[in-house]
């Protein structure tokens, strides 16, 4: 028996919150990773790194795949690849094994995301695009505060802390999984013809859409990283904590805010959204900057949550312009296309952020690395409304 259309888009968010589970699920684990084998922080967001590294190639081919065979098939693959990533870190004897889990979860969200984030458009009736883009905000941060909350108490309190928080996201993955195989299956649909790699077709009146919302989810994303590759060590490190779950637990509040938010916020237009979020996401990386020279943990906490705030409208908002500027029978492959230089951005990010951190410390690696991530944020911001003022002519000409 099919699920309803309600069913189905939630089905389909919550594989957007495995999404972001799967990526901050190490997050907490780091620091015991660095303990137990002596790495360097380079080596730690290079493990965070070769998630999108391998997502993006993914998304590039099988970006449009859905299109053709259907979401349910393509997402059920990603599930598939996400499970043997997780169960690969919860057996980790090393590093190798944790290097393979992070690129099989890679090909997971590379697989399953486009086409949930689709299916949740098509399931969300006439307003689909706008719910679907507040939605999969929602519930990636979601994802994300399970993640490190779940995580962090797993890591502070229960036994195996390197591996059973892994063992955690494997059963709700199955889970999850089991709701999937009840979606509608898919009616070819011709006009999206036989499945090859291919680029995505944007009319040129949407590019200028594209453009800022690409830019908005990539400023979201490389902002992402900072907390996802370094939170945990910055906390110990720089604002002095040692307990895994606190530290989880103040990751998780960038969480929740990024759920509150989106929630809040799903009346604003995309644009707008794109506008304010770089605001934000400015006063967020500057308290952050504060909490490591003052060692501050009130700092840090009122950092989570302005620059959640900020993530959020930015990834809302890009996302929500991607969407509504998508093509019918070309859908996925355009979200998959905006993913692909989200992820990629936020690869570079987490590997420049790594080096610098190794060679010049970490406090000089936010110092630098968050100026460069909110000119991402302000090109968004310019393009967004450069286009709006191009239509303002247009209308009155």
């Amino acid at each position: 028996m099919a699920l309803s259309d309600r069913a189905g888009f939630w089905t389909a968010a919550s594989v957007a919150g495995l999404a972001l589970w799967a990526s901050a699920a190490p997050t907490v684990v780091y620091p015991l990773y660095a303990a137990e084998w002596q790495l360097p922080p380079s080596v730690t967001t290079a493990i965070f790194a070769i998630y999108p590294l391998v997502l993006v190639p993914v998304l590039i081919v099988f970006g449009n795949l859905s299109d053709v065979i259907g979401r349910r098939a393509v997402i059920l693959m990603g599930l598939a690849a996400l499970t043997a990533g997780s169960v690969a870190f919860g057996l980790a004897p090393d590093l190798a094994w944790v290097f393979v889990g992070r690129a099989l979860m890679g090909v997971g969200v590379g697989l399953s995301l486009s086409p949930a984030t689709a299916a949740m458009v098509e399931f969300g009736g006439r307003d689909g695009a706008r719910r679907a883009s507040s939605a999969t905000t929602a519930a990636t941060a979601g994802g994300l505060a399970f993640a490190t909350i779940v995580g962090g108490a797993l890591v502070q309190y229960a036994p195996a802390p390197l591996h059973l928080s892994f063992w955690v996201l494997t059963a709700v993955t199955v889970l999850v999984g089991a709701f999937v195989f009840a979606l509608p299956r898919h009616t070819r649909d011709e006009a999206s013809g036989t499945w090859r790699p291919r680029r995505p077709r944007m009319p040129r009146e949407e590019r200028g859409a594209f453009t800022a919302g690409t830019l908005g989810i990539s400023a979201a994303y490389a902002m992402g990283a900072i907390f996802l590759a370094l939170g945990a060590q910055i906390a110990r490190d720089l604002v002095r904590s040692d307990d895994a779950f606190v530290n989880g637990a103040i990751i998780s509040i960038s969480a929740v805010t990024i759920g509150v938010v989106a929630v809040l916020a799903r009346p604003l237009r995309p644009r707008v959204a794109v506008t304010l979020g770089p605001l934000l996401a400015l006063v967020g990386l500057g308290l952050l900057i504060v909490a490591g020279l003052d060692h501050s943990l009130a700092a840090f906490i009122a950092s989570s949550l302005v620059a959640g705030a900020g993530y959020s409208l930015m990834f809302s908002g890009g996302l929500g312009l991607v969407t509504g500027s998508a093509p019918v029978h070309h859908r996925a492959a355009v979200i998959s296309a905006a993913y692909v230089v989200g992820y990629l951005v936020q690869a570079v990010a987490a590997l420049g952020l790594g080096v610098l951190a190794t060679t010049a410390g970490l406090q000089v690696a936010l110092e630098i690395g968050a100026p460069v991530i909110l000119l991402l944020g302000v090109a968004a911001l310019v393009v967004a409304n450069a286009g709006r003022r191009r239509g303002a002519l247009v209308a009155s000409a």
